[in-house]
C-alpha cells in the first residue's frame, strides 16, 4: 500500500540555502504518486524530487555530474536524448537546468522506467518528456531521422564477469554491461546527434584500460573527445571517474580531430571530509544545497 509523502509543502529555504526554481505540482493526494512499498521520495535539484527504491539503484554523484557537464557545454540545447536513463536522474537534472528543453529517454528496465514516470509526473514534466522502454541498441527504439542537440549517458562501467554483480537486478544492470558497452553508447549517440551537437557521459579513467575503452569507442563511432574532466572523490587520491564531451569528426575542423582538452580535476571532498569549495559551487548550479 502506498504511503502519502510527508513534508512536501514547498519551502523557500533549506539550512540557509534559498531553493531556486518554481515549486512542482506533485501531490500526496494523487494515489498514483504515493510512496510505494520499498520506495523513497528524495530531493533531486531545486524543487524536483525523485522516486527510487530503498534497496535498489539510487542516484549518485556520477549521474548528477553527467547532467551538469553536458548542459554546461551545450547551454542552448532544445532537444535532449538520455541513453540508459534508469530512474530518470540525468534527464530530470538536465530538464531543470534547461527549462525549455524537450527530452527523450531510453531505458530497458521496466521497474526503473516505472519510477521515472512517477517522478516525471511529480515534477510536472509530462509535456516535456517522452519516456521509451527498450534497448538503446535496438533499431526500433529511435527513428533514423531523430536528432538531438545534446545526448547524455551514464553507462554501466564494467563488463559482465569482471566483478561481484550485487544483490538486486536493478543494480546489476546499472553497474555491468548487460545491454551494451560504452562503444554502443557512442555509436547510438553519434547516429542521433544534430549538427554541432554533443554527447556527454561519465566513465572510469582508472584503471587505464577503462580510459582506453572510451576513447576507442569514440573513435569507432566517428567521435572525438573534445573535453575531459577527471573526478577526484577525495583530495589527494587518484581520479576514478571522468566526464567527457564528444563531437562528431565531420562537425569539427581537422585541427580539432582527435584533440582533447584535459581540464583540471574536479575534487568532491577535501582531505578532512568536507565538501570542496568548487564542488559546493557546482552543486549550487544544479539547485542542490552546498
Amino acid at each position: 500500500m502506498a504511503r502519502r509523502p510527508k513534508d512536501i509543502a514547498p519551502k523557500t529555504h533549506f539550512r540557509g540555502y534559498a531553493i531556486p526554481g518554481e515549486p512542482v505540482p506533485g501531490s500526496p493526494d494523487d494515489p498514483s504518486l504515493g510512496i510505494g512499498e520499498g520506495e523513497t521520495l528524495d530531493v533531486l535539484c531545486g524543487h524536483f524530487r525523485i522516486f527510487q527504491l530503498r534497496k535498489g539503484h539510487r542516484y549518485s554523484t556520477d549521474d548528477i555530474l553527467t547532467a551538469w557537464y553536458g548542459t554546461s557545454w551545450c547551454p542552448r540545447a532544445r532537444t535532449v536524448l538520455d541513453l540508459g536513463s534508469g530512474i530518470g536522474t540525468v534527464a530530470m537534472v538536465a530538464a531543470w537546468r534547461l527549462p525549455a528543453v524537450k527530452v527523450v529517454t531510453i531505458e530497458a528496465q521496466a521497474e526503473s522506467l516505472r519510477l521515472a514516470r512517477k517522478s516525471v509526473r511529480w515534477n510536472g514534466l509530462e509535456e516535456r518528456f517522452d519516456l521509451r522502454e527498450g534497448d538503446l541498441r535496438a533499431p526500433t527504439v529511435l527513428l533514423p531521422e531523430e536528432r538531438f542537440d545534446l545526448v547524455l549517458g551514464s553507462p554501466p562501467y564494467f563488463p559482465l564477469g569482471s566483478g561481484v554483480v550485487g544483490d538486486h537486478p536493478q543494480k546489476i544492470a546499472c553497474r555491468f554491461e548487460v545491454r551494451g558497452t560504452i562503444a554502443d553508447y557512442c555509436s547510438t549517440a553519434a547516429a542521433h546527434l544534430e549538427n554541432g551537437g554533443i554527447f556527454a557521459c561519465v566513465f572510469p579513467v582508472n584503471p587505464p584500460d577503462q580510459l582506453e575503452r572510451i576513447h576507442d569507442g569514440a573513435r569507432k563511432a566517428g567521435l572525438t573527445v573534445v573535453r575531459q574532466r577527471d573526478i577526484v572523490l577525495r583530495e589527494g587520491e587518484p581520479p576514478l571517474l571522468g566526464l567527457f564531451v564528444m563531437m562528431r569528426l565531420h562537425d569539427l575542423p581537422p585541427s580539432l580531430h582527435h584533440q582533447t582538452w584535459r581540464e583540471p580535476p574536479l575534487i568532491i571532498r577535501l582531505k578532512d571530509g568536507g565538501v570542496h569549495p568548487e564542488y559546493a559551487a557546482v552543486k549550487l548550479s544544479f539547485g542542490f544545497p552546498p
